[in-house]
């Protein structure tokens, strides 16, 4: 059943915005990798650099420590070894890298899908910190799109003049504004 948006409660329409925000930011990632080559996806552009496969192992290990079983889990757990999402490891393929972006994107779109409303309140630790779901919802779309940003960044870096945009390009403001205009208004 479809509720209309402005009959939603605060909580839900929250909830339907944050997963609208983390599909934005995926979107905008994904759109950015695929520009780039598998030897670009691993490449670094300075000593203390990430490549965009790390950022994208880095954000897939977060995603599924965060959101599998997030109230249920205390602390940081065991499994998770962050201090590899930063290393290429040798023999890493670029394969082996989309699976578990992938994996972590899923991971946090099915526990977004099963929350409800009344979960905002609810407690989840990051870092042994207490924070509302709503709290730790918020900050993980500052942290992930800190590093969908570098993505972004070190894709345009390696694709240079072949740079695809992912938004308005350069010197199309206006003929991007009259498009939109034409399409909400209905007027040429």
């Amino acid at each position: 059943m479809q509720v209309d948006p402005m009959e939603a409660t605060l909580e839900v329409q929250y909830l339907r915005d944050v997963a609208h925000r983390f599909r934005g930011i995926k979107s905008i990632a994904d759109r950015a990798i695929e520009q780039v080559s598998g030897e670009e996806l691993f490449a670094r552009i300075g000593e203390e650099s990430n490549s965009i496969a790390v950022l994208m192992k880095h954000m897939a290990g977060n995603m599924l420590h965060r959101w599998t079983e997030p109230f249920t889990t205390d602390e940081e757990r065991p499994e998770r070894n962050r201090d590899a999402e930063f290393v290429t490891e040798a023999g890493e393929t670029k394969k082996a890298v989309f699976e578990r972006w992938e994996a972590g994107w899923r991971t946090l779109f099915n526990t977004l899908g099963g929350l409800r409303d009344r979960d905002l309140a609810r407690t989840v630790r990051i870092r042994w910190r207490k924070y509302t779901l709503m709290e730790a919802l918020n900050r993980q779309i500052v942290h992930y799109s800190l590093h969908a940003g570098q993505i972004v960044f070190l894709a345009k870096h390696f694709m240079g003049e072949r740079w695809r945009s992912l938004s308005i390009p350069k010197g199309k403001s206006k003929e991007f504004d009259e498009m939109v205009r034409k399409e909400r208004t209905g007027r040429s």
